[in-house]
């Protein structure tokens, strides 16, 4: 999966962040929920795991967080790089972090959990547990549902990847099951013409 993905993320880089890199301007609830992680963070480090072009660390860096970016992608963290020179952005997979044990206060995961399956987010989220100290947290969004979105092609790229949509619950359970105590999830419809007409869903956990 991550040869295939970083290939994929690779490729449409400079499109991804075309299009994406200033939509946080367009979603509010989105804004407020970062706002909320970058006042409780404090000076801990704030990890923004699958940043790709940094949009979101950008955002949480001008809140004054202490932000550092991770994607799988070299591509994407390129252009990070280059988007938000102020932020540190590394290549890195969420399911082996390249962290100390207790190093991030918070892990802000936007759609980063797309392209795992049902099966294995427990394990992953136990890693994120594990770079997290005490009392840290995470914030996970995804799309709400139950199926499966296959792409060929991609702002007319060929490419080969799967969008996996999850119920909130399945993603809670998967958190608890990890150690983590969920405080708080979401649910939201679409903004409309801004993104993908999908029911999303952000969950708030503590380490």
């Amino acid at each position: 999966m991550s040869d295939e993905l970083k290939r994929t993320y690779d490729a449409v880089a400079g499109d991804y962040a075309a299009h994406i890199f200033e939509e946080l301007k367009d979603k509010p609830f989105d804004r407020q929920l970062l706002d909320e992680v970058a006042a409780r963070a404090g000076d801990g480090i704030v990890c923004d795991l699958g940043c790709g072009p940094g949009h979101v660390a950008r955002y949480l860096r001008e809140r004054g967080a202490n932000v550092i970016g991770i994607d799988l992608s070299p591509g994407m963290v390129k252009r990070a790089r280059t988007l938000v020179p102020d932020v540190p952005f590394r290549a890195g997979d969420m399911r082996a972090l390249d962290a100390e044990d207790g190093a991030w206060t918070a892990i802000v995961a936007f759609y980063s959990i797309v392209h795992l399956p049902a099966a294995s987010l427990a394990e992953v989220f136990r890693e994120w547990r594990r770079v997290l100290a005490p009392g840290g947290f995470a914030v996970v969004s995804f799309h709400i549902g139950r199926e499966t979105v296959h792409r060929d092609e991609w702002w007319g790229h060929a490419v080969s990847v799967d969008f996996l949509f999850f119920e909130t619950a399945a993603v809670t359970a998967a958190l608890e099951a990890a150690g983590f105590v969920v405080e708080r999830a979401v649910e939201r419809d679409p903004y409309p013409e801004v993104e993908y007409p999908s029911r999303r869903a952000y969950i708030v956990a503590r380490a």
